[in-house]
């Protein structure tokens, strides 16, 4: 039996062609409220803002292609002798991971502790 799709089905079909690409664009945006909440949990290893200085490094104001490299080959197990980023890194898509990289980067090490004036 030959299946015959209606021609009033073209219009939906070219709508959904149409629109997958607008709604992939749109979702590798992030709001400031929602880089904060994915943010929130790098501040228990990496500290505020991810400044912790010591056996945890610091990730703020590294360059964004620089942790979004090592983000990346964290979530795909690139990375040997890891203590618990793959499994933190698995959690975020990569668009998010890119996000937060940027966000990070973003970070001026210089003012540290000047906001209260």
């Amino acid at each position: 039996m030959k299946r015959v799709f209606p021609i009033a089905s073209l219009p939906l079909v070219s709508l959904l062609l149409v629109g997958l690409p607008l709604t992939a664009q749109a979702e590798e945006t992030f709001s400031d409220a929602q880089l904060e909440v994915m943010a929130g949990g790098c501040a228990n290893c990496h500290g505020t803002d991810g400044r912790l200085a010591g056996s945890v490094p610091t990730i703020a104001g590294r360059p964004a292609d620089v942790l979004t490299s090592r983000l990346l080959d964290f979530k795909h197990e690139e990375v040997g002798e890891t203590t618990i980023m793959d499994r933190i890194a698995k959690g975020f898509t990569d668009a998010e991971l890119e996000a937060l990289a940027r966000h990070f980067a973003g970070i001026d090490l210089e003012n540290d502790n000047e906001r209260e004036e």
